[in-house]
């Protein structure tokens, strides 16, 4: 967009401290006596329903970063409204924002995080805060403004998915020689072995494939499993859910895509391994505890019906 800041021109306006010194302004919060200092001040006050845009860094005393939107694919943002009363100290900073202000403030963790701080901070350690605003959009500005951020998220995304595709089918040959797996490979990245061939028609899109599967980590960690036996001989049985075959309905993007694209190779019948490289699992995200960020997966399956 022609007048989109860039992220590297707000960092330099947030922290440039020592160049605009005699800017500085310092007020006090009335409720939890926050003492903040404007490096510099801005003037254009949001009107309500429009959209603020800032860019927000959280810091410990030592400058370690525990959070900021530059990392971000969207800035931070709040959108005005004159009938909202603060809190506490933060939302006094906040709500009194205008374009243009860059505030720089330490205050305790549990008042920056609101007794909610993350591990292993104490909710007496000081923290640091660096919060610049810089643009005012309207709704219509703003929708379209995420739009064009998302979209470019989205590409950088497909561009680290083929750099994993590479970097994780090292991996995954190694785990195959290591376990002497004799795999096929699919355009998109899966591997896979068919151990049992199954019986009767194709698998088709919309086809209903009832899969007792085991999901482990590449490292051989099980974190899911529909057999309760193996369910019990690692400790993580539960009676509180049934163990017993998955319905999917295959091709529709209800499940993961290497699941998606392997159960489609199967049949009623049909044992086979799935060896999936992250960006067809669960990506950058991960699942839960369980399944970090770019995991490599591997699934044993079990097709024992299947529906059209």
């Amino acid at each position: 967009m022609k007048n989109y800041k860039s992220l590297v021109f707000i960092f330099a306006l947030i922290i440039g401290l020592g160049t605009l010194s005699s800017c500085k302004k310092t007020k006090v919060t009335e409720k939890d006596a926050i003492e903040f200092t404007y490096i510099k001040e801005g003037k254009d006050k949001p009107a309500n329903g429009e959209f603020l845009l800032y860019n927000l860094e959280i810091l410990t005393q030592s400058d370690s970063v525990i959070y900021s939107t530059l990392t971000q694919p969207f800035p931070g943002y709040l959108m005005a409204n004159d009938t909202i009363k603060a809190q506490n100290g933060m939302d006094e900073i906040f709500l009194a924002l205008r374009k243009g202000d860059s505030i720089t403030f330490e205050a305790a963790a549990k008042i920056i995080f609101s007794g909610n701080q993350p591990a292993p901070i104490k909710e007496d350690d000081v923290i640091k805060v660096r919060l610049g605003a810089y643009e005012v959009k309207t709704e219509a500005d703003m929708q379209a403004f995420y739009e064009e951020a998302m979209q470019k998220e989205q590409e950088k995304a497909a561009e680290r998915a083929k750099t994993l595709l590479v970097e994780e089918a090292k991996t995954i040959e190694a785990y195959l020689t290591k376990n002497n797996l004799k795999a096929q490979k699919t355009e998109s990245g899966l591997y896979y072995v068919i151990e049992r061939e199954g019986t009767g028609e194709a698998t088709t899109p919309g086809t209903t494939l009832y899969v007792n599967y085991a999901g482990y980590l590449i490292s051989g960690a099980l974190f899911d499993t529909s057999w309760p036996e193996l369910a019990k001989a690692n400790n993580m049985f539960s009676e509180e859910r049934p163990y017993e075959p998955l319905p999917v309905n295959v091709g529709m993007g209800q499940v993961i895509p290497g699941w998606d694209e392997g159960l489609m190779l199967l049949k009623k019948g049909s044992k086979a391994k799935l060896i999936i490289p992250s960006p067809l699992g669960y990506g950058e995200s991960g699942a839960g505890a369980m399944i970090p960020a770019n995991s490599i997966l591997v699934f044993d399956v079990e097709v024992t019906d299947a529906q059209k």
